[in-house]
């Protein structure tokens, strides 16, 4: 496991991919942060409810040689920051209350994201999208928003680019998109069904797909050719994925900073002429 990579980090972005058992486990460490540490490994077993083997093969999927090594990571954390206020919002929370509960989420859940993102696979990406022929953006839902918020972005470039939320139109720019085309895929959980047929025959057909989620190692991760992972403190706990969805729109700007640095000439050139029309539009 990376150094860097906090380990509430990486439970929270495992969770929704896990057993049964693992996520009995890890919501028992994260109620429990500092109890555990004190913990055995029957310990923790008999808190929740599984076996020594399940707690051991838990530790070695998150990356750790055993529980021990888990528990120092942990440590690390749990002792080294101040307590951090719920993130729920309940029903007498004042509108400051609720706006510093969400802003605080917010941005932890950027800085989790910071440690998480692979700068590799932006370098691969932003390389992609450069010398793409077309782009096509795939989502659903919450996801679509930021679909279209790449579809907006990307425009200013030059390059053709399409957003769809409809699996028909999804399954047929699959089947007409080359390997000289790309595919970017948004989705907060990486398990939609739908999207999962479309980007299942984006592969077959060799299109190179861009995969943005909150999970690792969701269905979505092991069809892509590049994934980056973004999320919101509300992972797994939250169905609404408000701080992921703005997080993943982070990631949608980093990826445009990226085009924008090799292109800039001709992106300062087109965000000229886009500002000069809809400037005869104003008042």
């Amino acid at each position: 496991m990376e150094n860097n990579v906090s380990i509430v980090t990486l439970m929270r972005s495992s969770y929704n991919n896990m057993t049964k058992s693992e996520k009995r486990i890890i919501d028992y460490i994260l109620a429990n942060e500092k109890t555990v540490i004190g913990q055995t490994i029957s310990d923790l077993a008999t808190n929740t409810n599984s076996s020594e083997v399940t707690i051991s093969r838990f530790c070695k999927k998150l990356g750790f040689n055993g529980l021990q090594s888990l528990k120092i990571a942990l440590a690390s954390e749990v002792f080294s920051r101040d307590e951090l206020i719920s993130q729920e919002i309940n029903t007498n929370d004042s509108y400051r209350t609720i706006a510093e509960k969400l802003f605080l989420s917010i941005a932890d859940g950027l800085q989790d994201t910071l440690k998480l993102l692979d700068f590799n696979e932006i370098k691969k990406a932003v390389d992609l999208i450069s010398t793409a022929r077309q782009i096509c953006v795939y989502g659903f839902g919450n996801s679509y928003t930021v679909c279209r918020d790449i579809e907006t972005r990307f425009m200013r470039f030059g390059i053709p680019i399409k957003a769809y939320c409809d699996l028909h139109m999804q399954l047929t720019a699959s089947s007409v998109l080359t390997d000289k085309d790309v595919i970017i895929a948004v989705s907060h959980t990486g398990s939609n069904i739908d999207l999962l047929q479309s980007i299942e025959l984006a592969h077959k057909n060799n299109i190179p797909v861009i995969a943005i989620t909150s999970y690792m190692h969701s269905p979505l991760c092991k069809l892509a050719d590049i994934v980056l992972h973004g999320m919101g403190r509300e992972v797994a706990y939250k169905s609404e994925a408000v701080a992921s969805r703005l997080i993943h729109m982070a990631i949608v700007d980093v990826l445009y900073m990226g085009v924008y640095q090799k292109n800039v000439d001709k992106g300062f050139t087109n965000i000229k002429k886009m500002r000069s029309a809809i400037a005869k539009r104003r008042m």
